[in-house]
């Protein structure tokens, strides 16, 4: 497969996620569900890893995405969509775009957190066009996984698996939209 062809296809991906994961912020009931998911979320965190509370007293924010669908089969794709905090105050919600080629075949969700070393992060991440490379790795959240994980470039990403089974040798990045909270 010829890199013309990979990039096509990976457009591709980007436009079909792109169309599922919408910047616009949640209302009402969906904002509540949001919330209460969010929070959740944050707790199933902090019971699989009690180290995760120092990443949350010392960040100067982070974003949670309770749900992040993935899906693939030699493309795929993954969209979600979450809160971020700042300094412990809910300030806005964001979306989560993902586009991979490789050697892939399932689907699975699972939530992610990331937190922001300090406010220049954050804000960096708030201008609302954030993407990680494909070298951006995350920390699977077991027991103890966050007292042996640090910042990379600003910011620590963790993740827990919800449900699904995929098989994946692939790269591809994750790229990110950010709304502030107007009401």
């Amino acid at each position: 497969m010829n890199r013309a062809m990979i990039g096509t296809l990976v457009a591709s991906a980007l436009l079909l996620l792109t169309g599922c994961a919408s910047t616009t912020a949640p209302i009402g009931a969906k904002r509540d569900v949001l919330v209460h998911d969010s929070e959740a979320t944050i707790s199933r965190f902090q019971v699989n890893d009690a180290d995760m509370d120092r990443f949350f007293k010392r960040s100067y924010g982070y974003a949670i995405f309770p749900v992040i669908a993935k899906g693939g089969l030699g493309v795929g794709g993954a969209n979600g969509r979450g809160l971020v905090y700042e300094e412990g105050k809910l300030v806005g919600y964001t979306t989560v775009t993902q586009a991979t080629f490789g050697l892939q075949l399932g689907g699975q969700s699972f939530s992610e957190l990331i937190f922001f070393k300090d406010k220049i992060d954050l804000n960096h991440f708030k201008e609302g066009n954030y993407e990680f490379g494909a070298q951006a790795s995350a920390v699977a959240v077991t027991a103890g996984a966050a007292a042996a994980a640090d910042y990379a470039h600003g910011v620590v990403i963790f993740t827990i698996t919800r449900a699904g089974l995929m098989f994946e040798a692939s790269v591809g990045g994750q790229k990110f939209t950010y709304s502030p909270i107007t009401d």
